[in-house]
């Protein structure tokens, strides 16, 4: 397992979640200053310094109860509110996407530059916001820092953490399966055509060579595919040409996105019921990212006109029918975060606590928000 995995894993779903949310807030006829506001409002806290202190320290992976219990957070963290079946399908296409990425990178590095096609989208996103890009530009530089000087060993162990987290994940994705890359048992298809990973050539020749060196014979064998010379290598720098559509937004192209529980994964519920189960260690993680996140209870906003609904499915009654017919096992409960009862518990995040409270005492606006996520990102 990789302590340097989490800061690449949050990014890249968050970045497919902001992918999902711009679409369906389009689709919805959503106002445009209203739907601006909910972008902003996420990748403010998304991108707010002093929870990604803490998610860049080299760190073992959350389960995936506390990781989805942060992203439940994180897209209420705005007037926007979604139901339980929505934040469900929600999670399962950001989680889905991902991990088709992770499978289909060419060479293990190049997580790095799905990474930067998820980091230059949300740029643009607020590319109109100097304040939020500068914290986004900030989060650029640490990425740099930390991934770029790593080996190819690093990052193969990295993928290899990824693909152990999403093994048991086989949700079914419409466009995946219309663009016939997934399996009607939600498992994806993997090419065997296409360029090979940059740095290598396309398989197909055995070269013999002498104990000093020089080649002897050739023998060419059939590969089984129809694969291609590589493309140029993508760019790891802040502004450049990534090269790889991994990581870039499918959701572009309007069209309905449905997901569907694969009959493997209702086989396997009660597997998967033992596997999410957070453990103590996980959860006081999850609390302290919580905390810096601003993690008292979300509240719906004050007023009524403001706030809004989005629904992930065509109508309500399928958003209905979908929260009455997942598995119990398959919903990722939420960890109640007491924030009060944890200051008594643990001194040193009572401090953390009380930093931001101190900070959100001098913005009006962040106390007449109460409790709400983005309230407490406002008074930073």
């Amino acid at each position: 397992m990789s302590s340097r995995t989490l800061p690449l894993l949050f990014i890249n779903l968050g970045g497919e979640m902001l992918y999902i949310l711009d679409q369906r807030l389009r689709a919805q006829n959503i106002p445009a200053d209203k739907a601006k506001k909910v972008m902003n409002d996420i990748i403010t806290t998304m991108f707010n310094k002093k929870f990604l202190e803490e998610l860049f320290k080299p760190q073992d992976l959350y389960s995936k109860k506390a990781l989805r219990t942060v992203f439940d957070r994180l897209a209420h963290a705005s007037i926007m509110r979604l139901n339980q079946a929505s934040m469900d399908k929600l999670y399962d296409l950001m989680t889905m996407a991902f991990k088709y990425q992770v499978l289909l990178c060419p060479r293990p590095k190049d997580l790095l530059l799905v990474s930067f096609n998820h980091m230059d989208a949300i740029k643009d996103f607020v590319k109109d916001t100097p304040g939020i890009l500068s914290q986004v530009d900030e989060t650029y530089q640490q990425l740099i820092e930390m991934y770029t000087p790593l080996s190819s060993g690093d990052f193969q162990l990295i993928r290899q953490t990824l693909l152990i987290f999403f093994q048991d994940m086989h949700i079914r994705v419409s466009i995946f399966l219309k663009d016939k890359v997934q399996n009607s048992n939600g498992r994806f298809v993997l090419p065997t055509s296409g360029p090979v990973p940059h740095g290598t050539q396309v398989p197909g020749l055995i070269r013999m060579f002498s104990c000093t060196g020089e080649e002897l014979t050739r023998l060419q064998f059939s590969n089984g595919g129809n694969y291609t010379a590589a493309l140029r290598e993508g760019s790891f720098e802040i502004f450049g040409d990534r090269v790889t559509k991994l990581g870039t937004n499918m959701y572009s192209v309007s069209r309905p996105v449905e997901t569907h529980m694969s009959g493997t994964s209702k086989n396997s519920a009660q597997h998967t019921k033992v596997n999410t189960a957070p453990n103590p260690l996980a959860k006081e993680e999850l609390n302290l990212l919580a905390k810096l996140m601003g993690g008292l209870e979300v509240q719906k906003p004050g007023n009524a006109d403001s706030g809004f609904r989005v629904n992930l499915f065509a109508t309500d009654e399928e958003e209905e029918e979908a929260l009455i017919s997942r598995p119990d096992e398959l919903s990722y409960g939420v960890i109640k975060i007491q924030a009060t009862k944890d200051q008594q518990a643990n001194a040193e995040l009572a401090k953390i606590m009380g930093e931001f409270t101190e900070s959100g005492d001098q913005s009006p606006s962040a106390s007449s928000k109460g409790d709400d996520l983005l309230a407490m990102m406002d008074g930073l």
